[in-house]
Parts: C-alpha cells; sequence; structure tokens
C-alpha cells in the first residue's frame, strides 16, 4: 500500500521574537500545506490495516467531539471536520482507497472534496447503529452474498439510519440477537451506505426483516416488531429434529447415529432435576445440527429405560459415538440450561479435524479436495468453529482437516505458511492451493471454500511463480491487511471460472515475498499485472470480474490505440480525409483519469468502425503534452475530420465521463445518417415510397429519447444502403404520431417495402433500444422479405 509522508519540524521552546511580515506569512502558508498534506489514517487515528468497521467506529468517536456543533468557539472547527469528513468518505470506499494509498490526495477527484457533512445528532444517534454490538454482524454489499448462501440462516435487518421506527426496533433487535446467539446469523445492512443492495434485494421500506436460507427465497417478517415474535418466527426455520425416545424406538435411533460417527445429546425429564424446555432443546439441535443428534426422554412414563441410563433426575448428557451404550468414562454430563452453554461445552468435547501430517498430506491431498486449517499450537477461539466445516461442506465433496505447523514446521515453511490461516486444495496436489484472507468466520469460509474450488486461482510462491510466462498469466500482487485486496479476491475466483483454458490466475503475498514483490516493482496493492509472453500489462480498471474481463478482452483485440509523439504525429496530425480520432490525454496518478480507463475503452468499442480512439500517457510524455497545451487531466479531445486544420480539436465538457455520454459526444460530430421526417414527407416517403424504413418517433423533452439517439444513429449506419432511417418528433408533429399509434416515447417501429404501396401507419414494432440488436432483427426481417419480393417480382413479369 502506498504511504503519504509528511514533513515534520520539532517544536522548539517558545522564544518571544519579533517575526517580519513577510516571513509570518510564509510561516502560515507552510502550515496551510501541512495541514492540507495530513495523512488521512493519522486524521482518523487508524492503522494502514484497519477494517471498514473499524474506520466507521474510529470517525464516530472522532465526530462526536471534533464536531462544530460541540465546538461553537472554535473558529477552526468546520476546517478542521471537513478534513476528517474527507478522509473517512475516502477511506470508507474501497476504490478512492486504493486510489489514496497508491498516489495519495492527487489521485483523488477534486470534486470529492467531502465537503458535506450531518449534524452533530446524527452521528450521536444514527450513525452506525449496529457498529458496537457483538452479536449483530453488519454486513455490506462485499460480503452479503457469501454470508446468507453460507448455509446457515441468516435474519436480517434492513435499515436507514434516518428512520425513526429503525431506531425504536432497535434494542428489540440488540435483545433478540442475544437470545438467538449461535442458533442463527443476525445481521443488519445500513441501506443508507449500501443502497444498490438493498434495492437489488427490492427494499422499499424500513425497516424490512427477512430470513435468507441458502438456495431459497428470501421470507419477510410482517408481524408485530417484538422479541417474542422475532424469536417465534425464527424458530420457524430451525427444522432440525429432536427425537423423542422410548424404549421402542431408543436402541436403533442410538446405533443409527453411532453408525453415521454421529454422538447424542438426551436431555432426561423427571419430576426431579433440570429438563431443557422444548424450545431449548429446538434451538440447540439447529447449533448442534450435523454433529450430534439430539433427543429428549420422558422419564416419568420411561423410568425402567432412564434407570439403564442410571439417570434418576432430570439432567441433560452428551453421548459420544461407540458400538455400545456402555460409555459411561466418555459420557459429558451438563449441569447447565442455557443453549449458549450447552453448545460450546458439548464442541468442545467433540473430536478435532482430522489431522494430517508430513506423512500423508501428499496422498491425502492427491486426489480429493480439501480444506485445511493450518494451526500454530491450541489454535484461535474460533478453531473449535472449524468443527462444524465438515457438516457445511459435505455435499460439495470437500474434506475437512488440520496441521500443527509447529509439529510439522518443515510442512508449513515449505508452502510458506508461517501464520495460522484457512487453505483450500483442489486436488491436484499439494502446490495448487489457495489461502482464505476473508474473516475469520464460519459463513466466510465456507464461501471461500466453495468457491475457491470451481475457481483457477493459484496462491503463489517463488517455486511456482511464473517467470518464463510461456501462458498468459494474470498475477495479483496484495497484502492481506488491505481492504481493497480482500475485495478483489472473489472477483479474481470468477474471472478465473469465465477465462479456465484461457488464462491464468494467481496470487502473491507481498508481506511474505518482499523480494519478488520488489523485482516487479510494487508500490501499492493490490497491484494486478497481466503478463502476456514478454508483454507486461498493470490493471487499472474497477476491481470486478466483468471489469477484468473487459480488460483482458482489449489486451487480445486493443480498443484505444496508445499513442506517443511520434505514432500522434503520423496517426492524429496526419490523418486521412474524413477520419475522426478521440484522444485521451492522461497521468497514471490521476484518480479521475484512472475511473476513465474502463469507460474509455468501452467507448471505443462502441465507435469501433466510425472512430478511431487513442490514449497518451502525459506523464511519459510530458514535454509532449505541454507541447499540445494540454493543461489537467484527464484532457479528451476530438480532432475532425478536416485535414486542412490538422491541429483543431473540441474538447469535451461535460460532466459524465460514462461510455454512453462520451459517445454521444463523439457521434455529434459525424454527419447524421438519419433524416428528419415531416407528416408530407413521412406520407410520401415512408408510406409511399419504395424503401425499407426503419423511425425513431420521439420527443425533444423525453430523457430517454436523448438517451437512445446515438444508439439510433449508429444503426443508421450499421444498415445504410440496406434501410433508410429516419425521425419523427412527435411535438412538433403530434397528429402523425397519433395516427400512427404512438404512445410512449422513444418508439422504434420497421416500415418494410413489401412490393405494393402501404396504407398501414402503424409499422412493425421494434422492442429493443439497443443498436445492435435493432439492426439483426431487421437483419433477420429482410431475410424473410426476400421470397416474399422475388415472388411479386415474378407475379408482376
Amino acid at each position: 500500500m502506498g504511504h503519504t509522508f509528511v514533513l515534520g519540524v520539532q517544536r522548539p521552546r517558545p522564544v518571544w521574537v519579533m517575526v517580519p511580515p513577510l516571513l509570518l506569512l510564509l510561516v502560515l502558508l507552510l502550515a496551510a500545506v501541512s495541514a492540507e498534506s495530513q495523512d488521512y489514517y493519522n486524521l482518523l487515528k487508524v492503522n494502514r490495516e484497519a477494517t471498514t468497521r473499524e474506520i466507521r467506529q474510529a470517525f464516530k468517536k472522532l465526530a462526536l467531539t471534533m464536531h462544530p456543533d460541540k465546538n461553537p468557539g472554535d473558529a477552526t472547527a468546520h476546517e478542521k471536520f471537513l478534513q476528517v469528513n474527507r478522509a473517512y468518505e475516502v477511506l470508507k470506499d474501497e476504490d478512492l482507497r486504493k486510489k489514496y494509498d497508491k498516489y495519495g490526495e492527487k489521485g483523488l477527484d477534486e470534486q470529492q472534496q467531502g465537503g458535506r457533512y450531518e449534524s452533530w445528532n446524527f452521528y450521536r444517534y444514527d450513525f452506525g447503529i449496529y457498529d458496537d454490538d457483538l452479536e449483530v454482524i453488519t454486513l455490506d454489499s462485499g460480503d452479503f452474498e457469501a454470508a446468507v448462501n453460507s448455509g446457515e440462516i441468516w435474519f436480517i435487518n434492513f435499515y436507514f439510519p434516518r428512520c425513526s421506527h429503525c431506531h425504536q426496533l432497535a434494542p428489540t433487535w440488540r435483545d433478540f440477537a442475544k437470545e438467538m446467539d449461535g442458533v442463527i446469523r443476525i445481521g443488519a445492512v445500513n441501506c443508507g451506505d449500501n443502497n444498490h443492495l438493498c434495492r437489488s434485494k427490492g427494499i422499499n421500506s424500513y425497516p424490512s426483516l427477512s430470513i435468507f436460507r441458502a438456495g431459497q427465497r428470501p421470507e419477510k417478517f410482517n408481524e408485530e416488531r417484538s422479541k417474542d415474535s422475532l424469536v417465534r418466527f425464527a424458530m420457524k426455520f430451525i427444522t432440525t429434529t429432536v427425537t423423542q425416545l422410548w424404549q421402542g424406538n431408543v436402541f436403533s435411533e442410538i446405533e443409527s447415529a453411532y453408525a453415521s460417527g454421529l454422538g447424542w445429546l438426551i436431555t432426561f425429564c423427571c419430576d426431579t432435576g433440570d429438563c431443557l424446555e422444548p424450545t431449548t432443546r429446538q434451538k440447540v439441535a439447529g447449533m448442534l445440527d450435523g454433529l450430534v443428534k439430539v433427543g429428549w426422554m420422558d422419564c416419568t412414563s420411561q423410568e425402567q429405560l432412564c434407570d439403564s441410563f442410571q439417570v434418576t433426575s432430570g439432567v441433560t448428557a452428551l453421548f459420544p459415538p461407540g458400538s455400545s451404550l456402555d460409555l459411561q468414562g466418555s459420557i459429558l454430563w451438563l449441569n447447565t440450561l442455557d443453549s449458549k452453554e450447552i453448545y460450546n461445552e458439548v464442541i468442545n468435547h467433540l473430536p478435532d479435524l482430522e489431522q494430517l501430517t508430513s506423512n500423508n498430506f501428499q496422498s491425502k491431498l492427491a486426489h480429493h479436495r480439501w480444506l485445511v486449517s493450518f494451526m500454530f499450537g491450541d489454535g484461535s477461539p474460533a478453531s473449535n468453529e472449524y468443527k462444524k466445516l465438515q457438516t457445511f461442506l459435505q455435499n460439495d465433496h470437500i474434506q475437512v482437516g488440520r496441521v500443527d505447523c509447529i509439529a510439522d514446521s518443515k510442512l508449513c515453511q515449505s508452502l510458506y505458511i508461517h501464520t495460522p490461516c484457512v487453505a483450500v486444495f483442489k486436488g491436484l496436489g499439494i502446490h495448487d492451493f489457495e489461502i482464505h484472507h476473508g474473516k475469520d468466520v464460519l459463513y466466510n469460509i465456507v464461501g471461500f471454500a466453495r468457491d475457491s474450488v470451481r475457481a483457477h486461482v493459484t496462491t503463489l510462491r517463488p517455486d511456482n511463480f511464473p517467470s518464463d510466462r510461456k501462458e498468459p498469466w494474470l498475477v495479483d500482487f496484495f497484502a492481506p491487511w488491505c481492504p481493497p485486496c480482500r475485495a478483489l479476491l472473489p472477483e479474481l475466483r470468477k474471472a478465473s471460472i469465465q477465462l479456465a483454458g484461457q488464462m491464468k490466475f494467481g496470487t502473491l503475498d507481498c508481506t511474505i515475498h518482499h523480494n519478488l514483490c520488489s523485482t516487479y516493482k510494487i508500490q501499492a496493492y493490490p497491484t494486478t499485472v497481466i503478463f502476456n509472453g514478454s508483454s507486461v500489462h498493470e490493471y487499472e480498471g474497477q476491481h470486478s470480474a466483468d471489469g477484468i474481463l473487459e480488460f483482458i478482452q482489449d489486451l487480445v483485440s486493443p480498443s484505444v490505440m496508445i499513442l506517443d509523439p511520434s505514432s500522434f504525429s503520423e496517426k492524429v496530425t496526419g490523418r486521412a480525409e474524413g477520419q475522426i480520432w478521440a484522444v485521451d490525454f492522461y497521468a497514471p496518478w490521476c484518480g479521475p483519469c484512472q475511473a476513465l480507463i474502463p469507460e474509455w475503452r468501452r467507448m471505443a468499442r462502441l465507435l469501433s468502425g466510425q472512430i478511431l480512439v487513442g490514449s497518451v500517457d502525459c506523464q511519459h510524455f510530458q514535454s509532449f503534452c505541454q507541447g499540445q497545451s494540454v493543461r489537467s487531466y484527464p484532457e479528451i479531445r476530438l480532432y475532425l475530420g478536416n485535414t486542412r486544420q490538422p491541429d483543431r480539436y473540441t474538447s469535451y465538457n461535460g460532466w459524465n465521463r460514462d461510455s454512453h455520454s462520451l459517445r454521444s459526444w463523439a457521434l455529434s460530430s459525424l454527419p447524421r445518417a438519419s433524416v428528419d421526417l415531416t407528416p408530407e414527407s413521412f406520407r410520401s416517403l415512408v408510406l409511399s415510397g419504395q424503401d425499407h424504413w426503419i423511425l425513431d418517433f420521439y420527443a425533444p423533452w423525453c430523457g430517454p429519447c436523448q438517451h437512445f439517439a446515438p444508439e439510433f444513429e449508429v444503426m443508421a449506419r450499421v444498415l445504410k444502403g440496406k434501410v433508410r432511417a429516419g425521425k419523427v418528433d412527435c411535438q412538433a408533429h403530434h397528429q402523425t404520431c397519433q395516427s400512427a399509434g404512438i404512445t410512449a416515447y422513444p418508439t422504434v417501429r420497421f416500415y418494410p417495402y413489401l412490393g405494393t404501396r402501404r396504407h398501414e401507419h402503424s409499422g412493425e414494432h421494434i422492442n429493443s433500444r439497443d443498436s445492435n440488436v435493432i439492426a439483426d432483427v431487421i437483419t433477420q426481417r429482410l431475410q424473410q422479405l426476400l421470397p416474399r419480393l422475388h415472388n411479386k417480382q415474378k407475379t408482376e413479369l
């Protein structure tokens, strides 16, 4: 991760001297520069490895003390808080955080200054409602899908910070989360910060409460929002069977479970002692699902049976799997009625994961897929939870085991594993594995294991790093503590599945392999590089599988020409008559430039065959760009087709820099391929003429019409010579559009010439606004019309 260094001066003891006015001004200016360049991590008092939640908590703490509302006598409070707010806005966003880490403040969009902030009351009461609640797991767009598809049951509270009902529910939701802790996962999603996620889940009111189960539709909670109602609703989804044991089934049930390697947790109910209540039994059964069977026995009616278990009063006991019931030495007697305590005691008593050693490691992993926990000593408290992994992953045919890296240090060192971690081995030997770098929680590990065995991403080391590059490789240089790095890893897996057989994917941990990362001059994380033979390309697009696929597609078939002073002079300045160039002058450190790169490539593909597209790196060719009067970045120019003025250009000054906006701007420079129709020309040319026509009925005030206009022009050029294209302004020619049956804008209609005069006004409706789709539909329709027109001509002859 990049670093921002601040020059500082040690403050001496105060000395009273007269400071000349000019020197005083210089000191003030230096102080202002120093204040502006403060490190964002230092401002928030967090380290560079901080999670998004830690950053949010740190900002809230500062907001409650530094907010101008709480410092009315401090004239500098507003500016100070703007700095802290700016730091928070950048560091909470994964893409902005990466740009800041790599380039500092100069890599950020100047328009995004964090200049607005909320009142003090907002930060006190509305900001991060559940951040301090351990039982409530705050989910965001990055980990939501992995969580709800892990196999565990999730009850999610979608809330909005300013929603009063959300705040009224919060104390109840916290109590409910404590009650159900360990039974199901209780989550919360802040729809203020995750608006797109909430919209995609159909959330349109707050709070919205829904149960999520893998592979099933979510079920919404619509009852009274009380703790008891929430518990009753949640318990309906705990469907694990609690078996009543009696003389007729006890031995067959127990032996059947033992044969499957499962023990029994039995609560004995007598007139005296303690017996688990039905709800508690069901909770425990859900918590231990797949690990032990849960049952109960009524000792008032099965007195002799209870005697055989040496039970004389109400009690709960764990019977480990075995061949007989005579296991008194290994039975675990439980002296608690609390479901969480029972769960902890049982899970501690269960056998550990299968231990793998250097003697059997290679043979075990040669032909089967494994999730392996590498432990140093007793492991973390979460390692007991790992005992549940086999249950979650058995349908995926993934074995689960552990390695003691203290006992087998050479094995772990050979794999460059120096700290506790979890890794997936994909059944192709001990060198094809991927280490998990997400949250050390069950649902995250399960999601990782399922994705990793399907994906083709390998953890790289010096012995398998693709230095010879006989095949194309995508290598992600990263640091495990870097949040943008962790967000990118699942996207790499998705991309590797789509590009299987075409490109190999690997990750290299720069905190371990410093020398390799230094060799490739890695300065910030993540840095993703495509090695293709002798060519090396750094990926600068968005952290998404689609962005990676677009980038690789562009490498195979470049849509943007990389220009240097020589090629610019030859191809742009010396362009042929009628040839048009769109050129992006950029600097690699410029944040807006980086955001533009994928959109520029996308625009180039959309303009393919119509306008040539290039880019110039002004950091590399600084003097050339200065000679071209480039003053800021990105500078987007269009060099028109008039070769008598080769240096003449127009600059793009639009607000939006997405591919469609840029394409619309570029196409506006081309001669139109469509014509404007009046009522008279509509009747004479379209209805009475002998050409095929495609028409766009629009209104000037209609936003979708304006967005569709360049698409229509592209389509008109594609079909030029086959079909004529026209546009009808329905605001100016209302009667014509009404007679054609136009009720919405834009409407696309095809008017084929069928060999006779066309009296009908309606034409054939085309239900698309995509130029390629419309062109394909029309082309297919023309092929269908050929036999009819041919027969018509034969008849007339």
